[in-house]
């Protein structure tokens, strides 16, 4: 393809995709899809030497919207540079230290949201605006009067701009679209969808942000360093967030990389790191470039989300019986793995997504979980909806509606479903039974007719002699799991019976707070609500599975067969540096389990939380600690050694 048509074809598609983003506030492709795109432009220009007069190379920001009072800010808003690699960052830093010194400089998040000024004289709000295109943006004074953590009045009396960043925090953007009709893709276009609406309801039904991190114009004051326009903003009430001073190249890598691992543990969506030179007349000496201040740069972290072609849907059957949809999508290199399908939840989750089959979607994957569809980025002329099968995939049985999901009644004879749900029971965290692989266990479904959790304890050695690739050893090995089984903690059985929406935590907590299994059976729901972080839901499903006939025929026939359920003794040890406090485990331990010293720690009267928050008062930090000991550090969260948790028990 000639060139230069190349570089007419990419203006067009991203000029397309400009206006998706900031004017429909709805993308069509990712950040790393549209920074590819851009890349290749300034590859291209670079090497023919031809820069078009209406390359977005050239231009800042989006359009001004129709609607809205036009803004002229007082100084021009630029777009930053990015880079991708530490060697490239490391490259920019050396070449300003060898021109200008060396410098001191900032770190901050780079916020994925939308950017915004606001104006102060004689202390309140003048007048707010988008970024728009770096010279015109919107006026979105009565939207930003709306935000409660925006400060309505400051100390300071002169004219000052302040920057920042307008964001929905990720734990609100899910509890909106727990109860939204239309699902918001992401916190992004939550925020700015809010932000760029004449309906001031919008703003008000989402909790909405702006975290600040720059002063662009003030009078009577005269700063020296970003550090102190920082402690500026602080001192006068405005929501900041991560900020540091980096002395040399070493700790600047180092630094990022701590946010590389933290980044999605965060409550913000960011997508990378800001670094700045520290001292403002040095950044006056850098200068600028038509499009970016030289003295500042962007780190772009690896992608968490891409978009892809959505090929099929195929449906699943869990041990509860309920069916989920699969995506089959074109595979796309995303946070370091290969990845072909997503989870789509359910239904009805595709159906308020409004995702089609031949339609290009949004795919996220974070920490190392299955990867989600989070919306469709856009629709072609041959989408066609995703229709939900009226037959279980499995066993041909009609399906039942429940709400949003769709289930299998077909307890005992759907073989994927009876077959996930002995899986299940025998697993370490339930019933300890090992020997009894998937393999195992569908060769026991098809050939012996075990189709519910009792029928294990009626296995006889020729029963499982009968079976391909089973011999004297094996057969013998399996019964004494099956009988060593038999004798189990009350947290254990109540997870091995597999109560919808009942984990290993929540089956923990019940048995702490109830003690026997009977008291479980027969708890109500304003019983169980009152047990911490469990909701109405959850305690409906307790209250629903144990009032059910079969599951009391099932726990009898257990019990006649000889499986015997302890009872969970509240006593604890008392330890005066675990009693009480709520502890994270992260890295790996030398001499424990994490199993282990999760019991020890709970034998002490800890509770053992699996994430980091404001709430942890201890984390134990074993060998390749992760993003859970980045947190814990930037909270001032106290951490244990290994060697130190030893110490602390044996006392």
């Amino acid at each position: 393809m000639d060139k230069l048509q190349r570089e007419k074809d990419l203006i067009k598609l991203i000029k397309k995709h400009n206006y998706n983003y900031y004017v429909l506030d709805n993308p069509t492709i990712s950040d790393k899809e549209y920074d590819d795109l851009y890349y290749e432009l300034v590859a291209l220009e670079k090497e023919t030497g031809v820069v078009l007069p209406d390359s977005p190379t050239q231009q800042v920001g989006d359009t001004v919207l129709k609607g809205f009072k036009k803004h002229t800010h007082e100084r021009k808003l630029y777009s930053l540079d990015k880079r991708n690699t530490y060697e490239e960052l490391l490259a920019w830093v050396n070449d300003i230290n060898s021109e200008f010194g060396e410098q001191d400089y900032t770190l901050e998040y780079k916020y994925d949201g939308l950017r915004i000024t606001i104006t102060y004289e004689d202390g309140i709000i003048t007048n707010a605006a988008t970024r728009g295109n770096g010279v015109v943006g919107e006026d979105v004074t009565a939207q930003i009067l709306q935000i409660a953590g925006v400060p309505k009045q400051i100390d300071y009396k002169g004219k000052v701009i302040v920057m920042g960043e307008a964001m929905m925090k990720l734990s609100s953007l899910e509890e909106y679209n727990k109860h939204a009709d239309e699902p918001l893709k992401n916190a992004r276009n939550a925020a700015a969808g809010a932000i760029r609406n004449l309906d001031l309801s919008v703003i008000k039904s989402r909790k909405i942000d702006i975290f600040f991190y720059d002063i662009l114009y003030i009078d009577s004051v005269a700063f020296s360093t970003q550090k102190e326009m920082h402690e500026f903003l602080v001192k006068n009430g405005f929501l900041t967030d991560y900020f540091e001073i980096l002395h040399n190249s070493e700790e600047l890598i180092k630094k990022v990389r701590n946010i590389d691992d933290k980044k999605l543990s965060l409550d913000i969506l960011i997508d990378g790191a800001v670094i700045k030179v520290n001292n403002l007349a040095i950044r006056d000496e850098i200068g600028y470039t038509n499009k970016f201040p030289k003295w500042a740069m962007a780190y772009k972290f690896e992608a968490q989300e891409l978009t892809s072609i959505l090929r099929d849907v195929v449906w699943q059957v869990g041990r509860t019986g309920k069916i989920t949809p699969i995506a089959i999508i074109d595979p796309i290199e995303l946070a370091g793995a290969t990845v072909k399908r997503a989870t789509l939840n359910n239904f009805g989750d595709i159906v308020r997504k409004d995702v089609k089959i031949g339609s290009r979607v949004l795919v996220r994957r974070s920490n190392e979980v299955i990867p989600e569809i989070l919306g469709v980025s856009e629709h072609y002329h041959n989408s066609k909806d995703v229709i939900p099968p009226s037959v279980c995939p499995c066993c041909g049985t009609n399906l039942v509606e429940d709400g949003a999901n769709i289930f299998c009644p077909n307890k005992l004879h759907c073989k994927d479903q009876v077959i996930d749900k002995l899986d299940h029971y025998t697993t370490r965290n339930a019933m300890n039974i090992e020997g009894l692989s998937g393999k195992t266990l569908e060769l026991l479904y098809e050939k012996l007719d075990i189709n519910t959790i009792d029928k294990l304890y009626t296995l006889t050695k020729e029963d499982l002699l009968s079976l391909e690739g089973f011999k004297d050893k094996k057969a013998t090995n399996i019964l004494q799991q099956l009988e060593n089984s038999k004798h189990v903690k009350l947290a254990n059985f109540v997870f091995a019976l597999g109560v919808p929406n009942v984990g290993e935590k929540t089956a923990k907590d019940l048995a702490k707070t109830f003690g026997n299994l009977n008291a479980i059976m027969n708890a109500t729901v304003e019983q169980l609500v009152a047990i911490p972080d469990v909701g109405e839901v959850v305690a409906k499903s307790i209250v629903d599975y144990f009032a059910d006939e079969q599951t009391k025929q099932l726990i009898e026939k257990l019990f006649s067969l000889g499986v015997t359920v302890g009872e969970e003794l509240n006593e604890t040890e008392y330890n005066e540096y675990f009693t009480g406090k709520t502890v994270v485990l992260t890295g790996t331990l030398s001499n424990y389990t994490r199993d282990q010293a999760k019991a020890i720690l709970e034998r002490f009267g800890a509770n053992v939380a699996s994430s980091v928050s404001k709430n942890t008062d201890l984390v134990l930090a074993g060998e390749s600690a992760g993003s859970k000991l980045s947190k814990a550090q930037s909270l001032g969260i106290k951490i244990i050694s290994e060697q130190q948790f030893e110490s602390f028990i044996a006392k």
